[in-house]
C-alpha cells in the first residue's frame, strides 16, 4: 500500500507532462526564484539556496520512510538543487550579473 504522499506525488506526475527528475530540476528552481522574490536576496545570497535545500530534503524523508534506496534520494536532492547551486556560485564569482 502506497503512502498518502506516494500517492499525492503519482497524482501530480499524472497532470505535469515532465519526468521524475525533471518535476525535481523545476521545483529547485522555483524555490530559488521565490527565495529570492519573497526573502529580496540577491543571486549571490547563499540564503537564497535554503529553501530548496529544505525542501528536497523533507521530500526525500518521506521516500526514505517510504522505502525508497539512499541512493535515489540523493540523486533526487542533487537534481533539485544543482542548477540553484550552480547559479549562485556564478554570481558570486560575478561570471553571471544580478
Amino acid at each position: 500500500m502506497k503512502s498518502d504522499y506516494q500517492l499525492w506525488k503519482l497524482a501530480w506526475l499524472s497532470i505535469l507532462p515532465l519526468t521524475k527528475d525533471a518535476i525535481h530540476v523545476y521545483i529547485g528552481v522555483l524555490c530559488l526564484l521565490v527565495a529570492l522574490l519573497l526573502f529580496r536576496r540577491k543571486l549571490s545570497s547563499l540564503w537564497a539556496l535554503v529553501p530548496g535545500l529544505a525542501l528536497s530534503l523533507v521530500m526525500e524523508y518521506f521516500d526514505l520512510r517510504d522505502g525508497f534506496g539512499w541512493q535515489a534520494s540523493l540523486h533526487d536532492i542533487v537534481n533539485t538543487n544543482l542548477i540553484p547551486t550552480l547559479l549562485v556560485v556564478l554570481a558570486r564569482l560575478e561570471l553571471i550579473h544580478t
